[in-house]
């Protein structure tokens, strides 16, 4: 059976597990959070392990040493976090790595991966039949790689079950917090991103990638054209119609241009650009939801509130609350 969880008020066990070709930031992000939460309320016992207790070498050329090999770990386990390794089918540290965290999981609570952790949970088959992500560059690998895993490209983390999966290095530090938020409460977990100086956390569904960021390499002039435009104003007519008449184009063959260059469709598009418009807005300002509504181009409030909850996965008003107060100002 799994180790079930610890006595409120008693410590919370936690069990970083990394093998040679981690990422250095997978490992101290996590690390300094609960290291943190620990320094500041108690609650926390953290130990890094490798597969054999040996130092890890981590991508970076900086070897970490390790309190203990994972296979010394005793007693149950309220958090088994792993931080990866050489994800390489041919990597001499993956299946070892993967076969003590398999061993490991039936004495752990919650288990997690940060980046490339989760080709470790995927060989272990703890992400089998589940939702998962990784590092967006490496998103297409892991859903080639273990097709029985429903990869998800977009989001800081993703939560099925006990199971968290965290994208790219810092995101491990936004899926920490939460699960400090979630044991010790929200006043420890923004003591801490107050002293790491970050938001609290940036919301679980929130992009890896700006959808700007995404698309401004594309080549094809008419298309380009358009998402200039978008990005310039996100509050101008940019229904379909419209756009195909700035392309010079069918709004057929636009549609086609969308689905084949960015793979989602013009109205997708527009709603995440004034998504992302909004967000910007929210976290700088304190205009009323109202105006920043009516400046990013929604018809209402409403229709906003459905887009945020769709792509960020909460409420504009909950986004202002979070982002704004996780920053520490100087």
């Amino acid at each position: 059976m799994r180790a079930s969880p610890s006595r409120a008020g008693g410590a919370r066990d936690v069990v970083i597990a990394a093998g040679d070709g981690a990422v250095l930031l997978d490992v101290a992000g996590p690390l300094q959070v609960f290291a943190l939460a620990a320094k500041c309320a108690g609650g926390y016992r953290v130990r890094l392990a490798s597969p054999d207790g040996r130092p890890v070498h981590t991508r970076e050329g900086v070897p970490l040493g390790v309190d203990t090999a994972l296979d010394s770990v005793t007693g149950p386990v309220d958090i088994l976090l792993v931080a990866g390794c050489d994800p390489a089918p041919d990597s001499p540290a993956l299946a070892p790595l993967a076969q003590a965290v398999r061993r490991l999981r039936e004495r752990s609570t919650v288990v997690a991966s940060v980046c490339i952790g989760a080709f470790v949970l995927a060989e272990a088959g703890l992400l089998d039949g589940r939702r998962a992500t990784t590092h967006w560059a490496s998103c297409q690998e892991l859903a080639d790689r273990y097709p029985q895993v429903t990869v998800k490209s977009d989001g800081m983390y993703v939560r099925d079950g006990d199971v968290y999966t965290a994208a790219g290095v810092t995101a491990g530090i936004d899926l920490a917090l939460a699960l400090v938020e979630r044991d010790r409460g929200g006043a420890l977990a923004r003591q801490v991103a107050q002293w790491l100086v970050v938001f609290l956390q940036r919301p679980a569904g929130q992009s890896q990638l700006s959808v700007r960021g995404q698309v401004r390499s594309s080549r094809r002039a008419a298309l380009r054209a358009v998402l200039d435009a978008v990005a310039a104003q996100p509050h101008a007519d940019h229904s379909l119609e419209a756009m195909a008449g700035r392309a010079a184009l069918s709004p057929r063959h636009l549609s086609r241009l969308f689905i084949e260059v960015l793979g989602t469709t013009p109205g997708q598009y527009v709603q995440r650009i004034r998504v992302e418009a909004a967000q910007q807005l929210l976290e700088a300002g304190d205009d009323p939801v109202e105006v920043v509504a009516r400046q990013c181009g929604f018809r209402n409030v409403e229709t906003m509130r459905k887009a945020f909850h769709r792509i960020v996965g909460m409420a504009p008003t909950a986004y202002r609350h979070q982002s704004q107060k996780g920053v520490t100002h100087a």
